[in-house]
């Protein structure tokens, strides 16, 4: 059974730092890649940052260079590290990974950046 727990989500003042973790239980991201996705009130879920199972790492315009995803491969834990926070960067973040065209993801985890 696949398994995606997030923490590190929480409340931060503009301009501050959090990050946030994935484990994977059930699948090993080192194969599979790991995707961090979020989704604000009112807007459609985006995808944040990427990292294959090579280490090759992607960004939406709008984080890069604040935000840093990273995985350990021998806890099969993905990282997003996330500096310079904005209020434009809060919402619900989740971790998502496939498999065989099947995608797991999640059940989120909320930051919110006060300004």
């Amino acid at each position: 059974q696949v398994q995606l727990v997030e923490s590190g989500g929480g409340l931060v003042q503009a301009g501050g730092s959090l990050r946030l973790s994935c484990a994977a239980s059930g699948i090993q991201f080192s194969l599979n890649g790991m995707n961090w996705y979020r989704q604000a009130p009112g807007n459609q879920r985006e995808l944040v940052a990427a990292i294959t199972g090579g280490g090759t790492t992607n960004y939406v315009d709008s984080v890069k260079g604040r935000f840093t995803i990273s995985g350990d491969f021998v806890k099969n834990t993905a990282y997003l590290q996330m500096h310079s926070l904005k209020p434009e960067d809060t919402g619900v973040y989740y971790c998502q990974t496939s498999r065989n065209w099947r995608e797991y993801w999640g059940q989120g985890t909320q930051v919110t950046v006060s300004s």
